[in-house]
């Protein structure tokens, strides 16, 4: 079933706020919740992180009816790759080097922002790009 497109907007904003602080502050624990929140985006689907209970529960009724829909596998693809970086910035954080932690954490950033205000979801993208480029290696 598809999701309203607004929602993974939703969770870019409030992922990019997240991203900002914990990038500002060089804080493992703020950084530590939101790759909990990628994590659960990306084993249950962006609706099930809590940036997608919030939007749901929160947001949502007070929005008019949505008038796009997307499907929920590019996005659920984008909360694991958050997830990658997420994970390597708090490896960064914690353990070190500490110039991973700030570049990990600085690409999660970049395209946080770029969905929350473009609309450009880099990891929908990859996911399309790998998903065409496997059906062209079985034709």
């Amino acid at each position: 079933m598809d999701i309203d497109a607004r929602g993974p907007r939703y969770a870019a904003a409030v992922t990019t706020v997240v991203l900002v602080v914990a990038l500002g502050t060089e804080n493992a624990w703020v950084l530590g919740w939101q790759t909990l929140a990628f994590a659960l985006g990306a084993a249950g689907g962006v609706s099930r992180s809590p940036y997608g209970w919030a939007f749901r529960t929160a947001v949502r009724p007070r929005l008019g009816p949505p008038k796009e829909f997307e499907p929920p596998e590019p996005p659920r693809f984008a909360q694991a790759v958050g997830l990658l970086f997420a994970g390597l910035g708090l490896t960064g954080f914690t353990v070190g080097p500490q110039w991973l932690g700030f570049a990990a954490t600085g690409a999660a950033l970049a395209a946080a922002f770029l969905n929350a205000v473009f609309g450009y979801c880099l990891g929908c993208e990859m996911f399309l790009l790998l998903k065409r480029a496997a059906a062209t290696r079985v034709e």
